[in-house]
């Protein structure tokens, strides 16, 4: 069984507080991921900001437009400065993601994520590591970055 370790950095321009408005929000989730994956939030009634202890349930389609049931639980909220959410069913044995948000002055923040994650099925879910899991989770998150960028400053997208 293998542990595996995601890590991105994302300067952003916004204030602390703008940021943590937006990625707070569990609705603004689907704003930023991938429209192949058919991200629906399926959690009746979620509040504007998210809460330690609250349950979000989501439907993706990961692999072949299959539907699969996520269910995440936010572990931690710092607000304005970090929040964690843990999958506790889904696609993963593991999936522990810290979201952080550095303040860098001059109305920016770098955005940090981190996400751990084991595979199932070990041994042969670490096989489909390298030449599924881990470009798939490269292109979600290449595709967020882009979205963020896009959402907080566009000009900064053309070209």
């Amino acid at each position: 069984m293998a542990v595996h370790t995601l890590h991105t950095k994302q300067i952003i321009r916004a204030t602390r507080q703008e940021a943590w408005d937006f990625f707070s929000n569990p609705r603004n989730l689907a704003k930023i991921t991938p429209p192949e994956l058919g991200f629906e939030i399926i959690s009746p009634d979620l509040p504007p900001s998210m809460r330690e202890g609250m349950m979000i349930a989501y439907r993706v389609r990961p692999l072949l437009g299959l539907p699969m049931t996520w269910l995440s639980e936010i572990t931690l909220v710092e607000p304005g400065v970090r929040f964690i959410d843990e999958q506790r069913v889904g696609p993963y044995a593991v999936w522990h993601h810290e979201h952080e948000f550095h303040d860098l002055g001059d109305g920016r923040i770098e955005m940090e994520d981190k996400a751990t994650y084991v595979l199932p099925f070990a041994p042969l879910g670490d096989l489909a590591h390298a030449w599924l899991v881990e470009p798939q989770l490269k292109r979600i998150f290449a595709y967020r970055e882009k979205a963020v960028r896009e959402l907080f400053d566009p000009s900064l997208s053309k070209g």
